[in-house]
């Protein structure tokens, strides 16, 4: 076969894999077998291999063929990927429709209903038909390069049916079924499993070589049309999703086109009930306005449009078997017991402990070995038992007994009046040890990049280090040794550990892990006193006088300091360089939040909830953990847990992200 026969095949071959892909993957009406298919592929892939320069980018074997990349490029959005507003209950979504209506003040606005997928969202952009670009949302602002990933995505057209250049987005997910199949062959393997399909898909996409995202089963739905060069784009979002199926690009069959707020609720209803049939994992139903040129006079607000909402779907519970209770030492030496499930699905992943937090909760909620209990993760997020089932409680069921000594070292446990939680007092217990090391080293801390659990553990088992002082003793040949730690992985961790040396006082302080000291508290103290040895040696009556710092704090830090064994670690820290001081005019309060108190609750879209605290807590505000009638304002998120409805029952001002950014700039 000469060059220009082999072209002209390669040619036909390559329209026809496309056409049939295209049947399989957007029309989901394949018309040759699976082994017709791969012999098509072969017969490619054979004629490739006689006439190599005859290969193209877009052609079906080019999938998993590209390079490893060597880090992921920063791509800035030329619209930026906002965030969705949330909404929990059908009051909640009506009042959204009225503050969209009131904005347009139409005859009649048509919503386009979606399912929400939890993936990963995308930006595709093609470039006369040919797919050239996809990144991450990232900040919203600038994602990360991802292509090469992308490109070994079977549902993804290398080349649309036009030779359009459009920007579309869409979400990556992993199918439930195939996500399954995919943990028991890692599970055959000898490989962690995946918590979640959606872990497993963002860890696919982050993955530099592609060859490990060809392995995985990647699938992708498309969303919107961000922009189009070519033809005349459609004038509504529901001509615009059967446009990009034209294009080639597989869109949601679940769809719906709705006339009102009744006819929204009802199509929520109805995905609700069909949430585990689908062949994705959905937290809700997005709804927008269908009328384009209505979506561009609505416009958005910061970090969301006016024009969409995400309707979120009730917490999914599910019932399971306590098989036993188990205790957990943390660093300040609280018992925390942990309840051992028997293995249940819930919300995406396999959930088999359960925190019950201390003693008066377990009696609270009379949680007994042996119970069945109701489960649901708490914002989608935590594991939590929310009622135990107890017209089926057996003659075998045991109550927990909190154990009298440490699991840890063995010490006796205390429970001091006044507090809810049994600790062990011994500073040289294992288990605190250890978990001061990882406290010192998170990210409200020290912030030492590479120093996790495991790390922590090794480092103290093989006796390289009894406290956090020694950290920033250990040397390049001692690490290296360590298990999964060569000599790269061992040098990226002493460069941060000699990086977390010039952090100001007030992060080293709230690292020390003082009982009671938080990051707003050490903040405080740091932009006071200034330096250490001010601190160090500040009496219960100097500390007082500090707003804020009251006689439990100040007996704690003080108690803490005169320890022997903490002098001794904070002359390792000194000798080693850590700076004991605060620079006063860069870390210097701000009151703008000063005397409110915060609430966080669920998943938030433009800070972590570690940036939140520390933006509130820096204008003078404090973030609590609990919602009670002191609690001024409950900053929501995405999936938000109890503390919602409480907030809700005890009148507390619920705010979104958008209106705590007004709050911060308000002088």
């Amino acid at each position: 076969m000469d060059s220009k026969t082999a072209a002209r095949k390669l040619n036909e071959l390559r329209k026809l894999i496309d056409e049939h892909n295209y049947a399989y993957h957007v029309l989901d009406n394949p018309r040759i077998s699976d082994e017709q298919f791969d012999g098509l592929m072969r017969e490619l892939g054979r004629l490739e291999s006689l006439f190599p320069e005859l290969v193209t980018a877009d052609s079906p074997s080019r999938r998993v063929g590209g390079q490893a990349a060597d880090a992921f490029r920063p791509v800035l959005h030329g619209t930026p990927m906002l965030s969705l507003e949330n909404v929990f209950s059908e009051g909640e979504l009506l009042d959204f429709f009225r503050r969209a209506e009131k904005i347009v003040m139409p005859d009649s606005l048509l919503w386009v209903g979606e399912p929400k997928i939890d993936g990963l969202a995308v930006s595709l952009i093609y470039e006369k038909g040919l797919f050239v670009r996809g990144a991450t949302r990232g900040d919203g602002i600038t994602g990360e390069d991802i292509t090469h990933n992308l490109r070994t995505i079977k549902s993804l057209p290398l080349r649309l049916r036009k030779t359009v250049s459009i920007e579309a987005r869409g979400e990556v997910f992993i199918p439930k079924g195939d996500f399954l199949e995919l943990n028991r062959s890692r599970e055959r393997l000898g490989l962690p499993l995946f918590a979640n399909p959606r872990n497993a898909a963002a860890g696919s996409l982050r993955q530099l070589d592609p060859q490990v995202a060809a392995g995985r089963p990647l699938d992708v739905l498309v969303y919107s049309l961000v922009s189009i060069s070519g033809e005349e784009p459609p004038g509504e979002h529901w001509r615009t999703l059967q446009y990009l199926r034209e294009l080639g690009l597989k869109t949601s069959p679940h769809t719906a086109l709705v006339t009102d707020y009744k006819q929204a609720v009802a199509y929520f209803q109805e995905m609700e009930v069909k949430r585990d049939d689908l062949p994705y994992e959905a937290d809700g139903v997005v709804l927008k306005v269908n009328d384009l040129a209505m979506q561009k006079r609505m416009g958005r607000t910061s970090r969301a449009p006016r024009w969409a909402v995400a309707f979120k779907f009730t917490a999914e519970e599910k019932i399971t078997r306590v098989e036993g209770i188990e205790v957990n030492v943390g660093r300040t030496g609280a018992i925390t017991p942990i309840a051992i499930l028997e293995p249940v699905h819930l919300a995406g992943s396999v959930v088999k402990r359960a925190s019950l937090h201390n003693e008066d909760y377990i009696q609270e909620k009379d949680v007994m070995v042996g119970d069945l209990v109701t489960v649901r993760k708490a914002g989608d997020v935590i594991p939590e038992i929310v009622r135990v089932v107890k017209e089926e409680r057996g003659a075998a069921a045991k109550p927990f007994i909190m154990p009298g000594t440490c699991p840890s070292c063995g010490e006796i446990v205390h429970r001091l009046p006044g507090e809810v939680a049994t600790r062990c007092f011994n500073p040289a217990c294992p288990a605190q040890v250890i978990e001061r090391i990882i406290h010192f080293a998170s990210r409200a801390g020290m912030d030492i990049a590479g120093l996790g659990e495991s790390l922590a553990v090794q480092l103290y088992v093989k006796g390289l280090v009894k406290d956090v002082g020694d950290l920033y003793g250990l040397a390049e040949g001692e690490l290296s040794s360590l298990e999964r730690m060569g000599k790269k992985s061992a040098q990226n961790l002493l460069e941060s550990l000699e990086k977390s040396k010039m952090n100001p006082l007030h992060k080293l302080l709230y690292a020390l892990g003082i009982r009671l000291v938080g990051e707003r508290a050490a903040r405080l103290l740091a932009v006071h006193f200034k330096n250490l040895h001010r601190l160090k040696n500040a009496t219960i009556e100097e500390l007082t006088c500090l707003m804020e710092i009251g006689p439990g704090i100040a007996t704690s830090i003080r108690e803490f300091f005169d320890q022997e064994t903490v002098l001794g670690i904070l002359e390792k820290l000194e000798n080693a360089g850590v700076n004991f001081s605060e620079d006063t005019e860069r870390d210097s309060i701000d009151n703008t939040l000063l005397g409110k108190t915060f609430v966080l609750t669920g998943t938030l879209q433009g800070y972590s909830r570690q940036e939140a605290k520390e933006l509130i807590e820096s204008m003078g505000g404090r973030v609590a953990t609990n919602i009670s009638k002191k609690t001024d304002f409950l900053l929501l998120g995405e999936n938000p847990g109890s503390k919602l409805k409480k907030a809700e029952d005890l009148g507390v001002t619920i705010i979104s992200e958008d209106e705590l950014a007004e709050m911060l700039v308000q002088k």
